[in-house]
C-alpha cells in the first residue's frame, strides 16, 4: 500500500506539472504574443514528448524496476518545469511544453508498479485507483494555478507578467519532492528489490523483452483504443478551459473551475472502470472485460459528439461531466486488460499502450485543434467523438487462446504459456 500511494502521488505531480500551463494560457498568450497556431503546436509538442518517453519507460521498468525509472524521470524533468518561468518567445514556449511532456511517462511506471504489486483478481482495481487519483492532478492544476496567479497579483500586487512566472515554482518543487519520496520509501515488489529479482534470469535481456512485447498484436490494438480514450482525455484537458472562455465568455477563474471538474472526475471514474473490469472478469472472464471496454468507450464517444452540439454553458458543463465519467472509466477498463497480455514483457506492453494514449492526443490535437483547421472548436469536439466510436471497434479483434475474445470462447484451456496467464 505504501507503493500504491507513492505511485499515484508521484504521477499526480507529473500531471499537475504538465497541465499547469493551460489554465494560465490566456495570460501567457498576451505576455508572449502567442498565436493560436503557436498554442496548438505547443499542445502537440507536449504529447509528442510523452510518446517517446513512454515507449522507453516500458523496457526501462522491465530492466531497472519502476521505482528507479519513475524517480529518475521526475528528477530530470522537474528543472524543465521550473524553466517555464524563464520563457520569452513562442519557440521557447513550445520547447518547454515538449520537454515537460516527457514526465507523463511515469504513467507507465505507475501501472507497471501496480501490476507487479497486486494479484490478477484485483489488478484492475489497483491500476484504476492509482491512475485515477493521479489523473486528478490534471484537474487540480486547472483550479490551483489560476488561484496562485491571482494570489500574487491581488494580494502582493505583483505585475501579471511576473506572477505567472513565479507560479511555476510550485509544481517544480512538488514534482521533485515526490520523486525523492519514491526513491527513499518505495519498494519495487512485495518481497523486495527488483534488481535482485531480474538477476535470477540472465537470459531475459533488454532486446528479448522488447521483441516479445512488440510482436504481440494485442498490445497494438490496446494502444490504438487507448489513444481514443486517454488520448482524447489529454486533448480535452488542453482545450477545455479555452473552449469555455472563448465560446461562452466566462472569466478565467470560472473557465479553470469548469476545466478542473473534468480532471477531478478521475478520482471516481477511472477507479470505477477498474472495478467494472475486475467484476466483469470474475463473472464472464476475459469476454466480460473486453465487452465492458467497448461499451463504455462507445458511450463516451457519443457524449463527446453531444458536447460539441449543445449551445448553453450549463448544458455543456453537464454533458462534459457525463463525458468525463465514461472516457476516464474506459481508460481504467483498458488497464484492467493490459496485465494479462504478457507477464514477461509487461513493461513493454504498458509502454505501447501508454504511448498509444499520447499518440491519440497528438492526432486529435493536430487534426482538430492545431489552429490551422477549418472547423470550429465545437465541431472539432464532435468529430473527435466520432473518431472515438470508430477506433474502439478493433477491440473486437482481441483474442486470447486460453480465455477467448468478445465473440469466441477459448481454443486451448490447458495452455500454460507464461505470456498469457492470469496473474493469480
Amino acid at each position: 500500500m505504501r507503493a500504491f500511494h507513492l505511485a499515484w502521488l508521484s504521477l499526480f505531480s507529473c500531471f499537475f506539472s504538465t497541465f499547469a500551463i493551460p489554465p494560465l494560457l490566456e495570460v501567457i498568450r498576451k505576455d508572449l504574443n502567442l498565436t493560436q497556431t503557436d498554442i496548438g503546436t505547443a499542445g502537440i509538442a507536449s504529447f509528442i514528448g510523452s510518446i517517446f518517453s513512454r515507449l522507453a519507460m516500458g523496457p526501462a521498468c522491465d530492466v531497472f524496476g519502476p521505482r528507479v525509472a519513475s524517480a529518475t524521470l521526475s528528477l530530470l524533468t522537474a528543472p524543465v518545469v521550473l524553466s517555464t518561468s524563464l520563457i520569452s518567445s513562442a519557440k521557447s514556449f513550445i520547447l518547454v511544453r515538449f520537454l515537460i511532456g516527457f514526465s507523463l511517462a511515469n504513467f507507465v511506471a505507475s501501472q507497471f508498479w501496480m501490476s507487479s504489486m497486486f494479484s490478477g483478481c484485483t489488478v484492475g482495481l489497483a491500476n484504476g485507483f492509482a491512475a485515477g487519483w493521479a489523473n486528478v492532478g490534471s484537474g487540480v492544476t486547472q483550479l490551483v494555478m489560476p488561484l496562485v496567479y491571482t494570489l500574487f497579483t491581488t494580494c502582493f500586487n505583483i505585475p501579471s507578467f511576473i506572477s505567472w512566472r513565479i507560479a511555476f515554482i510550485f509544481p517544480a518543487i512538488f514534482q521533485a519532492a515526490t520523486a525523492i519520496l519514491v526513491l527513499v520509501y518505495g519498494q519495487d515488489l512485495p518481497d523486495g528489490n527488483y534488481k535482485r529479482k531480474i538477476t535470477n534470469n540472465q537470459s531475459e535481456n533488454f532486446c528479448s523483452l522488447l521483441f516479445n512485447g512488440l510482436k504481440n498484436y494485442r498490445g497494438w490494438i490496446l494502444g490504438l483504443t487507448y489513444g481514443f480514450c486517454f488520448g482524447v482525455e489529454l486533448t480535452t484537458d488542453n482545450i477545455i478551459a479555452a473552449y469555455f472562455y472563448d465560446r461562452f465568455h466566462v472569466n478565467i477563474e470560472m473557465a479553470g473551475g469548469i476545466a478542473a471538474s473534468f480532471g477531478l472526475a478521475n478520482c471516481v471514474s477511472r477507479p470505477v472502470g477498474g472495478i467494472i473490469s475486475d467484476k466483469m472478469g470474475k463473472r464472464f472472464g476475459m469476454r466480460g472485460r473486453l465487452w465492458s471496454l467497448w461499451a463504455v468507450q462507445t458511450v463516451a464517444g457519443l457524449m463527446c459528439v453531444l458536447l460539441g452540439r449543445v449551445n448553453t454553458v450549463w448544458a455543456s458543463v453537464l454533458v462534459m461531466a457525463c463525458f468525463s465519467l465514461f472516457v476516464q472509466a474506459a481508460s481504467g477498463l483498458t488497464f484492467g486488460i493490459v496485465p494479462f497480455v504478457s507477464k514477461r514483457s509487461l513493461g513493454v506492453i504498458s509502454g505501447m499502450t501508454g504511448s498509444g494514449g499520447t499518440l491519440g492526443a497528438v492526432i486529435t490535437q493536430l487534426l482538430l485543434f492545431s489552429g490551422s483547421t477549418k472547423f470550429s472548436t465545437q465541431t472539432s469536439i464532435s468529430i473527435m467523438g466520432l473518431m472515438m466510436i470508430v477506433f474502439t471497434l478493433p477491440i473486437t479483434l482481441v483474442y486470447f487462446p486460453k480465455w477467448g475474445g468478445m465473440f469466441c470462447g477459448p481454443s486451448n484451456i490447458d495452455e500454460d504459456d507464461e505470456n498469457y496467464h492470469l496473474l493469480h
